[in-house]
């Protein structure tokens, strides 16, 4: 979840950016992050040697993830 709410706030981010910023290693975040571009939520974009993540705006799992964030962080300033 911190993943996919950093990434819903920010919109796109690189693997070691996204480490720091949720204090996860990078290994461990590279995982997360490849599982949630195998399920089509993510997409991940290359520039080289930089990988940059992002929503994947064609998938309906995307969609119903950044709803559900919306709807988490609209409760929570109430």
């Amino acid at each position: 979840m911190k993943i996919l709410k950093l990434i819903a706030r920010l919109g796109e981010l690189n693997v070691s950016d996204i480490a720091r910023r949720i204090g996860v290693n990078f290994t461990t975040t590279s995982r997360h992050l490849r599982v949630l571009e195998e399920e089509g939520i993510l997409q991940q974009r290359v520039y080289g040697r930089i990988r940059m993540y992002r929503f994947n705006q064609a998938s309906p799992k995307a969609k119903v993830v950044l709803d559900l964030i919306e709807v988490w962080e609209h409760a929570d300033k109430q």
